[in-house]
Order: C-alpha cells, then sequence, then structure tokens
C-alpha cells in the first residue's frame, strides 16, 4: 500500500488526474471503475477539464462503477447514472460505460447480469474508491462476511444519515443498493482510494494502523498487491 499524503483536496484531485493521464497514456482502451460521492467530484472536474485542453482522451476507454442505489430510476437527480452523466460522462467520450441498473425488476438476475460484463470486458485496470465514514467501499457495508460478486445490499443507518443530504424533505430514500462485491474490487490490477476531510479522519487512522479490522471494509485492501491512498492532511490527522 502507498500513501501520497496531500496538502489540499485540490491537490488531491490533481494528483489522482495524473493517475489517468498516465494509465490511459499507457493503455487507451482501459477498463475504469468509477466511483461517486462528494469526495469524486473535484477529480471528475479536473479529468473534464484535461479532456477539454487535449491532455486525456477517453475515446477507447470503458468504464464500470461500483454501485447504485435500489430501486430508483435513471431520471432521478440522486441516481448515480444522473451524477455520472452530469459530472462526466456526458463531458467527455468514453467509448462505453456501465452502471448497476437501479431499475431492474429482479436485482439479484441484474447482479449477475453485472459480473458476466464485467468479466467479458477482461476486468478492471484502474480501480477509483472512496470510504465511508464506516469504512465501507462501495457499499460493502462493515460485516462479518462479504460477497464476492455484484449484490444487494442494505444500507446501514450510518450510510442513510451520511447520503440523507442529498434527498429533499419528504423524499424517499433508498436503503438498499446494488454494489460490486469485495472480488471484483480486488481482481483490479490498481487500485486508487481517495480520502479527504476531517470526517474520514477516525477511519482513516483504522485503515492505517496495518491490522485487518474484519468490520472495516477498507481494511482488506491491506491485501491488494497495488493500492495507492491519496489523502489530504485534514483526513490524515495532520
Amino acid at each position: 500500500m502507498k500513501k501520497i499524503l496531500c496538502d489540499s483536496y485540490e491537490e488531491i484531485c490533481r494528483v489522482a488526474a495524473d493517475f489517468y493521464t498516465r494509465q490511459l497514456g499507457d493503455k487507451p482502451d482501459s477498463i475504469l471503475g468509477l466511483a461517486t460521492g462528494g469526495t469524486m467530484i473535484g477529480l471528475y472536474e479536473e479529468l473534464v477539464r484535461r479532456y477539454q485542453e487535449g491532455k486525456i482522451d477517453f475515446s477507447k476507454a470503458r468504464s464500470f462503477n461500483l454501485d447504485e442505489y435500489y430501486p430508483i430510476k435513471k431520471s432521478h437527480p440522486q441516481s448515480y447514472d444522473s451524477y455520472m452523466r452530469e459530472n462526466l460522462f456526458d463531458k467527455v467520450n468514453f467509448l462505453k460505460t456501465s452502471l448497476p441498473d437501479g431499475e431492474a425488476a429482479d436485482p439479484i438476475a441484474e447482479c449477475s447480469r453485472y459480473d458476466e460484463e464485467l468479466e467479458s470486458a477482461g476486468g478492471i485496470d484502474l480501480m477509483l474508491l472512496g470510504i465511508g465514514v464506516n469504512g465501507h467501499i462501495g457499499f460493502n457495508e462493515p460485516a462479518k462476511t462479504y460477497h464476492l460478486g455484484t449484490n444487494l445490499v442494505g444500507l446501514t443507518e450510518s450510510t442513510l444519515v451520511a447520503n440523507s443530504r442529498f434527498f429533499g424533505p419528504g423524499e424517499r430514500q433508498p436503503d438498499q443498493a446494488l454494489t460490486m462485491g469485495i472480488g471484483s474490487i480486488f481482481a483490479s490490477n490498481k487500485i486508487l482510494l481517495l480520502i479527504s476531510g476531517t470526517s474520514k479522519g477516525q477511519i482513516a487512522g483504522r485503515l492505517f494502523e496495518g491490522n485487518l479490522h474484519t468490520d472495516v471494509p477498507a481494511c482488506l485492501l491491506l491485501l491488494h498487491p497495488d493500492v495507492t491512498i491519496i489523502i489530504d492532511r485534514e483526513a490524515d490527522g495532520g
């Protein structure tokens, strides 16, 4: 596990964008695993800026997103499908993009379909991750056992509270999600984990202890051979 300490969130975004610039420069047809959330917005803004300046090209690249709420319509402003189109997909030139379908009639069958699509594409070259305040990666919440493949999960109270700010008063917030499993994430050749802000300081501390806390899903990343953590000083405790 490699750690890059940044002075600010803006620096995190620039450093992370450098990984994508190098990745697509070395392998234009890369398969990219993408994530959502507040931490990723600045990275996507930087990638869009570099694309507009001709410094990065996605025309031969494919993407697979980590997760999606369930059930939720693609057109819902808080769906991850909408998030990705608003922040990245409608502004750059990906060859193809894929997300779990939050409108699928059969969520279990959708999980199998998504795994098959990912496998037939050849797996992920560079996986982007954030971390929840409870240590979740994707929507793999703290548990005693973890699914290897894409699965339907119930969201924990802490995750629902953290994400409630994105939903309006009286609006039904999905309490389930479709998420890539730990096995899908670990099959990635390289993993990039972004951590920013004081609210992530406590969970980052547990990750950097170097111990394998089975109730902190992100700690499982200690077992992967190529993980880079890009973190700012606020999350790193100064």
